[in-house]
């Protein structure tokens, strides 16, 4: 060993203690039933920017408008597509990707074309949404996928119970531009 690379290892036992304890002082009011290691976690957000990736890189399809997100290997797919095939095509990819255990279909096809109008509402809507989220007390705003099609909002994503998920339902419709709600969600296992 260098001298020169002993401080770096120095640094990097002390950051790494550091987030151990900062990790270990987290509040989790999670069950332990429910609980996923960090090492899972790593490996849903591998798994996730992999299939992410597949998406994006299918010359077939548009999978940059989907909303990937993997729980203990079970990726969840959700936004909108444009048609069934799109989604079928979107789903057999997914499945392709090594660690994915199964795949959650929550792709919703399009009602028609959209305007320029209606996109940039529904991106507006969208923010508000995860606004409303974020400032909510009884959700945990971070934990939502939210995407807009003509005012229905689609929420989605992994939450820790039935009150969550009616809460987000609840706190999406107050929303000004709000049309409809389809809550997605999936309880924890």
């Amino acid at each position: 060993m260098t001298t020169q690379s002993r401080p770096l290892q120095l640094g990097l036992a002390v950051a790494a203690a550091l987030a151990g304890l900062t990790l270990a002082g987290c509040e989790n009011k999670t069950p332990a039933s429910e609980q996923v290691s960090a090492g899972t976690h790593l490996d849903d957000a591998v798994i996730t920017t992999k299939v992410k990736s597949t998406l994006m890189a299918d010359s077939l399809g548009k999978g940059g408008d989907t909303s990937v997100e993997t729980r203990k290997g079970e990726v969840m797919l959700s936004g909108f597509v444009d048609n069934q095939a799109q989604a079928d095509r979107e789903v057999q990819l997914a499945k392709g990707v090594e660690g994915v255990t199964a795949v959650d279909n929550k792709l919703m096809i399009k009602d028609g074309k959209s305007t320029a109008g209606n996109v940039l509402d529904d991106s507006v809507v969208t923010v508000k949404v995860k606004s409303a989220l974020l400032a909510d007390d009884s959700t945990r705003g971070t934990e939502f996928a939210v995407t807009t099609n003509k005012g229905v909002v689609q929420l989605s994503g992994y939450v820790d119970s039935a009150d969550e998920q009616a809460r987000a339902t609840s706190v999406a419709r107050t929303v000004e531009g709000v049309q409809s709600v389809v809550n997605d969600t999936s309880i924890k296992k």
